[in-house]
């Protein structure tokens, strides 16, 4: 094995297996853009293992997110190149050919040396930070944190469509929110924006701990975040959300909002007072103002924006806060546990084959998802 090792030093620094090529297919693009960017390529560079921690996934299956078309068009290019490379020692553009694709699941073909949790032939899945190479790929490498044991229950493209929309959801709700199996049975709680990947996974999340959830959705969607668990629906094309919700009857301990803009004004109305509960959004400007005046000036900006929000609705008791993505391969064990025990199940609403990513993309472009949808890459 030292031997094989030695034989590909040149691109595996810390590998323990024997893995050795240069290239692979997978969708790329070249540069920002609309739909059209998206070129496939037989000859896109193969990862290398640069650190004793990483491991190399051979890939099944790729969630796609709407965070993936807004990459496309260049959405986040400031934030993430600042995070691929945070002394500038790169040039502009160093990031292409980018490989799109948040979430994956597949086995592990290849660990670094001081990976212990894992060995190669794993059955695994992850979420992809967005400054990383992605899952529309044959392989990704990924930090042995960012990975966990995919669920015995669930095929590969069942659980592509998990990872990425479930650490979101668990950042905000767990993290942010301080949410646990042990404190929801009774608490309240909002979802605004309830039938798409994040909110059918945390209409899941939140029936599995027992809070009463009361969603927002269209009305031919109703029927599906019922199915999920939704204990009250709010059909959005039926009149004045806000007032429907205030026709209720009944405050919120927590409100997730997975759609910003005008919902920001008035939805933090509808939380208990002087009780600590707390409105997340999803829907934050950081990235955008980095994408607009630079990274340094965006943060200024947002660091501003962000206190005044927290200040203004802390005069009115209640708590004010931003939801982010991070990836944690530990939240998807427990995840992980509760898709085993059958308390969570994936919601793919479309399926499409490696060739068809460009379609993907257009069905993503679309909008009002019921459920995720997943490329399978190759058979599991």
């Amino acid at each position: 094995r030292t031997e094989e090792v030695s034989k590909c030093s040149h691109t595996r620094l810390f590998s323990a297996t024997r893995v050795c090529s240069s290239t692979m297919p997978a969708w790329v693009i070249e540069k920002y853009g609309s739909n059209e960017v998206l070129r496939f390529s037989k000859d896109a560079p193969f990862p290398v293992i640069n650190y004793p921690n990483e491991v190399i996934v051979k890939v099944f299956a790729a969630g796609l997110n709407p965070i993936d078309v807004s990459m496309r068009g260049g959405h986040g290019a400031a934030t993430f190149s600042m995070q691929r490379d945070p002394l500038n020692v790169l040039q502009s553009g160093s990031e292409f050919p980018l490989i799109l694709g948040r979430e994956v699941s597949g086995t592990i073909m290849e660990c670094g040396l001081d990976v212990k949790y894992f060995r190669e032939g794993d059955e695994v899945w992850a979420a992809i930070p967005p400054w990383k190479q992605g899952s529309l790929a044959e392989f990704v490498v990924l930090s042995a944190n960012e990975v966990s044991h995919k669920p015995k229950s669930m095929t590969h493209t069942e659980a592509a469509g998990i990872p990425y929309v479930a650490t979101t959801v668990w950042s905000a709700l767990v993290n942010t929110g301080g949410l646990t199996k042990d404190n929801c049975a009774t608490k309240r709680i909002l979802l605004l924006g309830g039938s798409g990947g994040v909110g059918t996974f945390a209409i899941q999340l939140l029936k599995a701990w027992g809070a009463h959830v009361t969603v927002t959705c269209s009305h031919d969607a109703q029927q599906l975040v019922g199915a999920l668990g939704a204990d009250c629906v709010v059909d959005y094309t039926a009149g004045p959300v806000k007032d429907q919700l205030e026709a209720l009857g009944w405050k919120f301990d927590l409100i997730l909002d997975t759609i910003g803009g005008q919902t920001e004004h008035w939805a933090p109305g509808l939380l208990k007072p002087w009780s600590g509960s707390t409105y997340i959004t999803l829907v934050t400007p950081f990235v955008h103002n980095a994408d607009v005046l630079g990274v340094a000036d965006g943060m200024v900006k947002t660091a501003a924006l962000w206190t005044s929000r927290v200040f203004k609705h802390i005069a009115k008791g209640v708590n004010y806060r931003w939801g982010f993505f991070a990836a944690s391969g530990p939240a998807l064990d427990e995840i992980g546990a509760l898709v085993q025990a059958g308390q969570i199940q994936a919601v793919v609403e479309e399926t499409f084959s490696f060739p068809r990513v460009p379609e993907a993309f257009q069905r993503m472009e679309k909008g009002h998802a019921r459920g995720k949808t997943v490329v399978q890459i190759s058979q599991g």
